[in-house]
């Protein structure tokens, strides 16, 4: 029950940090991300959400340990942690939940806005974080197959070769908007 309430409460900071929609989307994202994908995404986030979405998002940072074990080195808070399991770990539960409900989020507001809409300050955070941790365009890809993984087996009977290319295509479009506030980190001033 705390998990779910732990989901419930990330979701609801995060739907702060995600921007409003936009009036009109940009016509190239638009066209890029379509009815059909925006239908997919959010039939697999209204899966996921409400109460297993904080074992999901658990579960979606375990795999990315599982693929890059030295990813956990990144995360200041798992560095010092000693023998905690990491399944026990409550601040990686809580950092995952954050960041599996911030992809989702922006993900399912893709087509409506034309691109992801997060935050300035949360963007902000967010390069400021990932360029201290050292993250590469190869950790990137590491998130994605762990997310994709995840929503595969989150759920399975949804699953398609369609949905992974509309969770493909949002996650891609996130990651380069994160991406690119880090370019403008390392420009010099």
């Amino acid at each position: 029950m705390r998990a779910a309430a732990a989901a419930s409460k990330a979701a609801a900071a995060m739907k702060e940090e995600v921007a409003p929609p936009a009036a009109e989307p940009s016509s190239e994202a638009a066209t890029r991300f379509s009815e059909e994908q925006e239908r997919l995404v959010l039939g697999a986030w209204n899966a996921m959400k409400g109460e297993p979405a904080a074992d999901i998002a658990l579960k979606f940072f375990l795999r990315i340990f599982e693929i890059a074990p030295g990813a956990k080195q990144m995360f200041s808070f798992l560095r010092d942690s000693g023998d905690v399991p990491l399944e026990n770990h409550p601040k990686l539960k809580s950092h995952a939940v954050t960041v599996f409900v911030l992809a989702c989020e922006s993900a399912t507001q893709l087509r409506k806005t034309g691109d992801v809409k997060v935050r300035e300050a949360t963007l902000k955070r967010l390069r400021a974080t990932h360029a201290n941790a050292g993250v590469a365009d190869a950790h990137f890809e590491v998130v994605k197959t762990a997310l994709l993984d995840t929503i595969r087996d989150a759920v399975p009977e949804m699953w398609s070769p369609e949905m992974r290319g509309a969770w493909e295509e949002a996650y891609d479009q996130l990651a380069a908007a994160i991406k690119e506030e880090m370019k403008k980190a390392a420009a010099p001033t």
